[in-house]
């Protein structure tokens, strides 16, 4: 027997690769066109890494006029979650990432380069292991996981590398006819891939972040085919890469030592590979060190912390481009109201060692990101997040439509609108105090440098009877605040009291505190002036009273 014809009985209807070299043809995109994809496994929530690999496949396609592809990689079928595809495809629906291709369901794909889970794909891969065995570049290998741990700990004692290869190799010479017979009598086996690499010569390889860098060939002959019929993930995903035509795999550091088994693999296969960039791990500071953010310790790992925290996706998504390239934050300063659609992702700009996830800087740049946001859009934002998580405020909400978008609106049409919302969990304390329902039921009030009561009591009372006008505009009012810090032993102005502090109680600022703390409680709120017309007349006066 020789090798096609054992390859004809292990894959007897198998067809030929060439059938499917015809299915799935090139491309026909522009010239630099990304073909990108993204091939989680359905085995739980998406981490923050995938998240972040995911933005850089859909940017890289989306700026390039390419293709985006969801993969799903599910030949693990024991660790597989149900409803798993769903939850993948509704995570990155959240964020506003949708393929061009692949999965948009757990049962329903679009695209013509499918099936886009690789349990679907398996006479696919057969026909190219098929291919690797006539060319005596695969073979069965019946070795139990009792002989394998057999062999492991002898490796061990004899303080050698571990793994399938060379000596250690024990099917890999294994006669045709020998191999034939056992497959004739029902004994089980998997398919190997037959290296023809060795440990002691090197390899070269660019990445696309990471530069050159060299590794020693792969000797391992690797599982390519499972005893279920279903393959490996390195096998499947450089037949897959191959058939969807991929260009770039971008994909996080710890696959990086599979390259030369990788490159191998293409190699024996007679197929070009694809590009290869390797993004550096999101790191967590701890104790003064770094370490790679965890599923299990890390809250924030897991893209369900930014729902239920109601921080936005277009925030999510502009930090973790801050974390992809080292110059969009310029570019952003020096394109505030531009869409990130406008930048230019590169991957020679992107972070060789692991960038640290840094949540203060995220909300900083969520408030930049909601500030922006008009009165409608926070409204109902707030409101979608809150009816899940936050009860009182969704009431709130729902209860006084227009009154709440004139609150969400005070400072938003400013040339410098309000910054004080990083996401959605702070709204209801940001604004509850503007509810009459809820201001009542206060009972702190923080008062700062004027917090005598008689004090407090006498410049409301002076401010209500001779000041107070509902009608006044922007700057009578103020004049009218100064008018009154004047006629209380106030500077007009603070820059006269830093002048001469011993001639004063103390300057406007101070008053205006006074009058902002007795309407809503709080010492910093935004613009005074605004929130008095959303209160009105009545109210305002209402609390002036109390």
């Amino acid at each position: 027997m020789d090798y096609k014809e054992l390859a004809d009985l292990i894959f007897p209807d198998a067809k030929t690769v060439e059938y499917y070299e015809g299915k799935y043809p090139e491309r026909n995109l522009e010239e630099g066109a990304f073909v990108t994809r993204f091939a989680p496994s359905p085995t739980g929530f998406i981490h923050i890494g995938g998240l972040f690999g995911a933005i850089i496949d859909k940017k890289l396609a989306k700026q390039s006029n390419g293709v985006f592809i969801l993969r799903i990689e599910d030949t693990d079928q024991k660790r597989e979650i149900e409803n798993g595809i769903s939850q993948i495809v509704d995570s990155l629906n959240e964020f506003g990432i949708i393929p061009d291709e692949g999965m948009i369901s757990e049962t329903k794909s679009k695209g013509n380069y499918g099936p886009y889970k690789q349990s679907e794909r398996k006479d696919i891969y057969q026909a190219f292991a098929k291919s690797l065995i006539q060319k005596g570049l695969a073979y069965p290998c019946f070795c139990t996981p009792e002989e394998i741990e057999e062999t492991r700990k002898k490796q061990e004692a004899a303080k050698v590398r571990p793994g399938y290869y060379g000596v250690w190799a024990k099917c890999r010479t294994m006669p045709i006819d020998e191999v034939a017979n056992k497959i004739k009598n029902g004994e089980k086996y998997i398919i190997r891939f037959k290296s023809q690499g060795r440990e002691d010569r090197r390899i070269k390889h660019k990445d696309l972040i990471k530069g050159n860098i060299e590794f020693p060939e792969n000797d391992q002959d690797i599982v390519i085919i499972k005893a279920d019929g279903l393959p490996t993930y390195h096998f499947a995903h450089v037949v897959d890469d191959h058939l969807m035509r991929t260009t770039h795999v971008i994909r996080g550091d710890e696959w990086v030592s599979s390259i030369p088994l990788h490159l191998e693999l293409f190699k024996a296969l007679e197929i070009k590979p694809p590009k290869y960039a390797h993004t550096a791990t999101i790191m967590k500071e701890e104790n003064g060190g770094k370490r790679k953010i965890s599923k299990r310790k890390d809250p924030e790992a897991a893209v369900s912390f930014y729902y239920e925290q109601g921080i936005p996706k277009e925030a999510v998504v502009e930090y973790l481009l801050n974390i992809a390239n080292s110059n969009f934050e310029l570019w952003r300063k020096a394109n505030q109201d531009k869409s990130i659609d406008e930048f230019e992702l590169l991957l020679n700009k992107m972070n060789i060692s692991g960038a640290v996830f840094d949540m203060v800087k995220l909300q900083d740049v969520s408030k930049n990101v909601i500030c922006k946001f008009s009165a409608q859009k926070i409204y109902d934002e707030v409101l979608n997040w809150a009816k899940k998580y936050d009860s009182k405020l969704a009431n709130l909400l729902k209860n006084n439509k227009e009154y709440s978008l004139k609150i969400l609106n005070i400072e938003r049409s400013n040339v410098k609108p309000r910054k004080d919302i990083a996401k959605w969990s702070d709204v209801r304390k940001t604004i509850e105090y503007m509810y009459e329902e809820e201001f009542k039921n206060i009972t702190n009030f923080e008062y700062q440098k004027i917090n005598d009561p008689e004090e407090i009591n006498k410049i409301v009372q002076e401010y209500r009877d001779n000041f107070f006008d509902i009608n006044d505009d922007k700057e009578t009012w103020f004049n009218k605040m100064k008018d009154l810090s004047e006629k209380l032993g106030y500077a007009r102005e603070v820059k006269e009291f830093k002048k001469n502090p011993e001639q004063y109680k103390g300057h406007v600022g101070d008053i205006s505190t006074v009058i902002r703390v007795k309407l809503t409680s709080k010492c910093n709120t935004p613009d005074l002036y605004e929130i008095m017309q959303v209160l009105g007349k009545e109210e305002v006066l209402k609390r002036l009273n109390s």
